[in-house]
């Protein structure tokens, strides 16, 4: 028996003596994070699936995974001799869990999971679906603390400031801002889970978490308070005095439920119901809850000029620790094969010798052939390919540095690409560049651009599964909101306008299983275009600098104005690169900017 299925065989034993029909493990914690500290990494655990999203559902005779088309064919490797079987959500011909939770179990039968990692509103369509089904729920059910017994503890990593010159915004002007948007709502206190946003709202960053700065920790703002409820034991001197000079009164980490118990009945507590859990909230018996987005999300989302100003520093630095690492490979992979484990190491090593690196902002994509049709592919110590021969490689990776945080896909040729390969290139590369110069009146949302970047796959009879573009921090999570560029949006959910100071990425792609994957990603910033009597528009500056491969370029395919902004960019990424690097990187950065010509393009 294989260690999941003994630890699948333990749960099943743990749900009959406890009564339950149907157990629920999500890949969450009690901040609805992206990325989870190993204490939470219960899924992973239980499983073996080691994608980053994926939720598991447990019966006395089913056990099964669903998870997105960016894992599945992962998921199937990852679940091999698990006794878990792959659901593919998004197929059209797979329900949703809670649909398949009600079609299964008969009316009276218990489903239960632990509310301290489920949001509200992930809660309240499973307490509304048990309801209509005759269904009892049990929301505080922690199995796998009874069976999880070597369960790593809880990070204890100390905090620190993120100071001057790259913190652009005091304490006191983002309390403030928020504070008037808890009035604007009609609250007066506001419970703040989102652990960018407590790491935003106060200047501090941490490393509980891996890629992202932050650290575990809830706030409860009021209209003349501010409390910091966290272990205090991460909290330095210096910290310490940071926080009362801002008149942030400090709590112990679970002293956060005593309080908001509480909380009288004559208390609005402002709450965003994506990014609390239920059993966080459980405690606010009395309170009468507003729930909408919390205003920091916002806030956070739209960077003021002084920090645009260090991303486009910071993806200086970026762009020349991608040239010393792409003149090593073509170098390297030239005389001997590489593996994508090596790819890794490389690109992180470079960035390391940049100033002010702190680490990458994600586990860096590093697929080669095959491996590039999957969209979140990732190579381990038990599994990796040797890149040699003739294939794409499509590297996505990117670094948080204390002046931004940066995310960048590349696609090189190795050996020779087909006109296959180099079709499906050029298409993805066409909706990035026609994105990249888009101009939209204000009002437009992401959900309105994203079809400008999938025409010409679309055209084609080509699609892409994923979002087309994610908010990005400042120096703070690789991933936020509130804006993303996909037609896709989650029920109910309002289209987010594109504002002024947005920072987001632009990845169109294009993936043939057991074949090859092609993204090209820039990040773009919100700018101000033109206003007239007519509108007010907006446009998007391109802030990522390396050089895009043109070898795998169908010019046939091309437009002449296509190809003029292709030059361009390669113009201001030489002109912006060359003072940084030197040698080998200064070579292969003046061989990959060369102009196209426009004479063989399809107008």
């Amino acid at each position: 028996m294989s260690v999941y299925l003994s630890r699948l065989t333990q749960l099943r034993a743990a749900m009959q003596q406890a009564q339950i029909d149907a157990y629920v493990v999500f890949s969450s914690d009690p901040h609805l994070s992206e990325y989870l500290p190993d204490h939470y990494q219960g899924r992973a655990w239980l499983s073996g699936f080691a994608g980053s999203a994926g939720s598991l559902l447990v019966t006395a005779d089913f056990a099964g995974l669903w998870t997105d088309s960016r894992y599945w064919v992962q998921a199937e490797t990852d679940l091999i001799d698990s006794g878990f079987e792959l659901m593919r959500w998004g197929d059209i011909q797979t329900p949703e869990m809670v649909d398949w939770v009600a079609t299964h179990l008969q009316a009276g039968q218990t489903v239960a999971f632990d509310g301290q990692v489920v949001a509200l509103a992930q809660a309240q369509a499973w307490r509304q679906m048990a309801e209509q089904s005759g269904l009892l729920l049990q929301q505080d059910q922690d199995l796998l603390a009874t069976i999880w017994t070597d369960r790593p503890a809880l990070p204890c990593e100390p905090v620190y400031l993120h100071a001057a010159p790259f913190c652009q915004r005091t304490v006191t002007e983002n309390l403030a801002a928020v504070r008037q948007g808890i009035q604007q709502l009609g609250a007066h206190q506001h419970l703040i889970s989102s652990l960018d946003d407590v790491a935003w709202l106060f200047n501090l960053r941490g490393s509980d978490v891996a890629y992202n700065p932050v650290f575990l920790a809830h706030a409860m703002i009021g209209l003349d308070s501010a409390t910091l409820f966290i272990d205090q034991r991460k909290v330095t001197a210096q910290v310490a005095h940071h926080l009362y000079q801002n008149d942030i009164e400090v709590q112990p980490y679970e002293a956060l439920a005593q309080h908001l118990a509480a909380l009288d009945a004559d208390t609005t507590l402002l709450v965003n119901a994506n990014t609390v859990t239920t059993g966080v909230l459980a405690a606010a018996q009395q309170a009468q809850l507003i729930q909408a987005p919390n205003p920091s999300t916002l806030l956070k989302a739209c960077k003021n000029q002084a920090e645009i100003e260090q991303v486009r520093q910071t993806m200086a630095q970026d762009g020349a620790a991608l040239c010393e690492f792409f003149a090593w490979f073509e170098k390297t992979v030239a005389q001997r094969a590489v593996s994508e484990l090596e790819v890794d190491e490389q690109i992180t090593a470079a960035r390391a010798r940049r100033p002010h690196f702190v680490s990458p902002s994600f586990g860096t994509i590093a697929a080669f052939g095959a491996n590039g049709a999957m969209p979140h592919y990732q190579a381990t110590e038990d599994s990796y390919a040797q890149i040699s021969g003739d294939g794409l490689l499509l590297i996505d990776s990117g670094g948080q540095y204390l002046g931004g945080t940066t995310d960048i896909t590349r696609v090189v040729p190795v050996g020779t690409p087909t006109p296959e390969q180099k079709r499906d290139y050029t298409l993805v590369l066409k909706g990035m560049i026609a994105l990249s110069m888009a101009v939209f009146a204000k009002g437009v949302s992401g959900q309105q651009l994203d079809v400008i970047a999938r025409l010409p796959l679309w055209q084609a009879g080509l699609d892409f599964g994923h979002g087309t573009g994610h908010g990005v921090g400042y120096f703070m999570n690789v991933h936020e909101g509130p804006q993303s560029i996909s037609w896709r949006t989650r029920p109910g959910a309002q289209p987010q306008p594109m504002q002024l100071g947005m920072i987001t990425s632009n990845e169109p792609g294009l993936y043939r299983a057991g074949q090859w994957g092609i993204r090209i990603e820039n990040l773009i910033v919100c700018v101000p275009h033109l206003r007239n009597e007519f509108a007010e528009l907006y446009a998007f500056e391109t802030l990522t600098l390396c050089p895009i491969d043109t070898r795998c370029i169908e010019l046939s395919l091309m437009t002449q104005t296509e190809v003029q902004w292709l030059n361009q960019y390669h113009q201001e990424v030489y002109a912006r690169l060359a003072p940084l690097v030197v040698e080998e990187a200064l070579t292969w950065l003046e061989q990959r900017t060369q102009p196209l010509a426009t004479t063989n393009c399809s107008n």
